[in-house]
């Protein structure tokens, strides 16, 4: 029925549709309906035809006519050989019947046998019992078989590389899962000390803003005070060196000039004394002011 619904489904809808309402195809799918009926002992239901329904039944009955025919031809086909292999058979059995090979003068073994080596034909599909036939058939079926197992050998060491993969894959995921609960156990500690940091953090950007401040604050005192980057440490170290120097050397004159208080009060010695030590005095100067202009003539 499946059979027909397709070939329903194949034929022309627009054909059908030009001639729903011929007479002719309504008696052709009356005949047909009664036939199919008939043949299964039952009556014809009622029902109405309409162009769509007589347009489907005419598709139907076209088509099961036609396989129907198509049926016919091939059962007479198959019907025609059975003929031909009965005759066939008949002089096959007078053959073996006139050189004594009838069937019933067989020994049970031979019959046996026989029947064994018709099914072994029936099962390697040949027409003969000829050698050749079989040893070309076995042949095929060790082909086949080689072939059957080398794809089974191939999906066996398949099965087995996929296995590893799925035994390497496990165990990776086992790594992965005791990893992740490590991971999960250690997520409070460092949480912990984040927070920590975050707080180190801050108070370490507030002593940055301060020191900066601070900076700024220490570096304007110095431009008030005149400072430049020629004065450093050791230039601060050298001209201290050198002050420490002209004292010493200042300090004999000096030592000179305290003693003339304690001169006699005679106007002319004492004149010519204060004029002596004046000239020692600018002479000491001379000498100082030399020193100081070398050592800043050093530093530049």
């Amino acid at each position: 029925m499946s059979d027909l619904i397709s070939g329903v489904d194949n034929m022309s809808v627009t054909e059908a549709k030009s001639g729903g309402n011929d007479a002719g195809r309504i008696a052709e799918v009356k005949a047909w309906l009664a036939s199919q009926f008939d043949a299964a002992g039952k009556d014809v239901p009622e029902f109405e035809y309409t162009p769509r329904s007589i347009a489907h039944l005419y598709n139907l009955a076209s088509a099961s006519q036609a396989k129907t025919q198509a049926a016919n031809i091939v059962a007479n086909d198959f019907r025609q050989k059975a003929v031909e292999y009965r005759a066939q058979a008949a002089r096959i059995r007078e053959i073996l019947e006139n050189v004594g090979l009838a069937q019933e003068s067989l020994p049970s073994n031979v019959v046996s046998s026989a029947q064994v080596l018709a099914n072994v034909a029936n099962f390697l599909n040949i027409r003969d019992t000829e050698l050749s036939s079989f040893l070309v058939a076995m042949g095929d079926l060790s082909l086949r078989k080689t072939g059957v197992e080398e794809k089974r050998a191939k999906v066996q060491k398949e099965s087995k590389i996929l296995l590893d993969y799925t035994r390497k894959a496990i165990a990776r995921l086992t790594y992965l899962k005791r990893t992740l609960a490590q991971l999960e156990d250690d997520v409070p500690p460092c949480e912990a000390q984040m927070e920590n940091w975050k707080t180190n953090l801050a108070v370490m950007a507030s002593k940055e803003r301060q020191y900066l401040q601070q900076y700024s604050n220490y570096k304007a005192l110095l431009n008030r005070v005149g400072y430049t980057q020629d004065i450093s440490h050791g230039m601060l170290v050298e001209m201290a060196e050198h002050r420490q120097d002209l004292e010493k050397k200042t300090k004999p004159i000096m030592d000179t000039l305290r003693s003339y208080q304690d001169l006699p009060p005679d106007k002319a010695l004492a004149t010519l004394a204060i004029e002596d030590k004046k000239r020692q005095y600018a002479a000491a100067e001379k000498y100082l002011e030399d020193v100081l202009q070398s050592a800043l003539a050093t530093t530049d």
